[in-house]
């Protein structure tokens, strides 16, 4: 009687030669397909390229694009930090972060854990959290100037209550607070929406169990959700930290242009200022340099503290 051969295993069929006719790749093929050529291309020119420029143009002497560059060394660095503007431009987005930060993502997730209770309406509250996003930075900008003008809404509902008015925009110890309450409304929501979408993959067998034991919403807000979403967390926090790291520029050119004086001068309009109003290209991509540093150690550092709170 003819024995029957077993069948091959997995082991022999994956080391067995290929068929005739059709080579097997070749691991660097396998590593980097082809598709991702461009990609990287683009990346390459568009992403890495700019970052390049940034630290080349900083050790450069150029008053303006139509005139010749020279080599400066490290002159507009010791300019920087000998410049009282850069250290008020430092401390304005130190207090940015410091407060800004933690109030934004602390309301986002409040709100996110209210939505995924599926209250009623909460998918058009989802919607109404993402306007704000929605907006141009110029429309913002001219609803919270008419909002915080002398004669604007805010004083006027103060008014009533027998509080005085106050020119929010123009008095030196509330103007950077403006800045700030403009840059929560447009983040708070949008970070909502983002957090609430990893929210919605929390097993709710888990979180009726709790409940059924006695938890309340804060105990399950804070001992349940926060944690099971806590990378994700992060990572919109890492975002919106560069969001007020580099983007407020337009938001203090639009309401107050750095002023009353230094008051709302930051990082990133100081970088506009010395480029484009003062056309000191140098300088400009100098604190361009500091505040690219700035960035990548404040990554870090939040990626640091939400692994250490684990």
């Amino acid at each position: 009687m003819t024995a029957i051969a077993p069948p091959p295993t997995t082991e022999q069929i994956t080391t067995a030669a290929p068929l005739s006719g059709r080579p097997r790749r070749s691991p660097l093929r396998e590593r980097f397909p082809g598709l991702a050529l461009p990609a990287l291309i683009w990346y390459a020119v568009f992403m890495i390229g700019p970052v390049v420029a940034i630290f080349v143009i900083s050790f450069l002497r150029w008053p303006g694009m139509l005139e010749t560059p020279t080599f400066a060394g490290w002159d507009n660095f010791r300019a920087v930090f000998s410049d009282a503007t850069f250290w008020a431009a430092l401390g304005n987005s130190a207090v940015q972060i410091i407060v800004g930060l933690p109030i934004m993502i602390v309301l986002a997730f409040l709100l996110a854990f209210y939505v995924v209770q599926k209250p009623r309406g909460h998918k058009v509250l989802r919607y109404l959290l993402f306007i704000p996003a929605l907006i141009s930075a110029p429309a913002t900008a001219m609803v919270f100037y008419a909002m915080l003008n002398p004669d604007g809404l805010v004083n006027g509902v103060l008014a009533p209550l027998g509080l005085a008015g106050n020119a929010w925009l123009a008095d030196p110890a509330t103007a950077l607070g403006a800045i700030i309450a403009v840059e929560l409304w447009s983040g708070i929501g949008y970070s909502a929406v983002l957090i609430a979408a990893r929210l919605d993959g929390v097993d709710t067998e888990i979180v009726q169990a709790a409940r059924v034991d006695g938890a309340g919403d804060w105990r399950v807000a804070w001992r349940m959700y926060w944690p099971i979403a806590q990378d994700f967390i992060g990572v919109v926090t890492m975002l919106q930290f560069l969001s007020l790291l580099f983007n407020s520029a337009q938001t203090v050119l639009l309401l107050t242009q750095g002023g009353p004086g230094t008051s709302t001068m930051t990082l990133s309009y100081l970088i506009y200022s010395k480029a484009f109003v003062e056309t000191n290209l140098g300088y400009s991509q100098a604190v361009g340099v500091i505040l690219f540093i700035l960035g990548l150690s404040g990554m870090w550092l939040i990626r640091r503290t939400l692994r250490a709170t684990h």
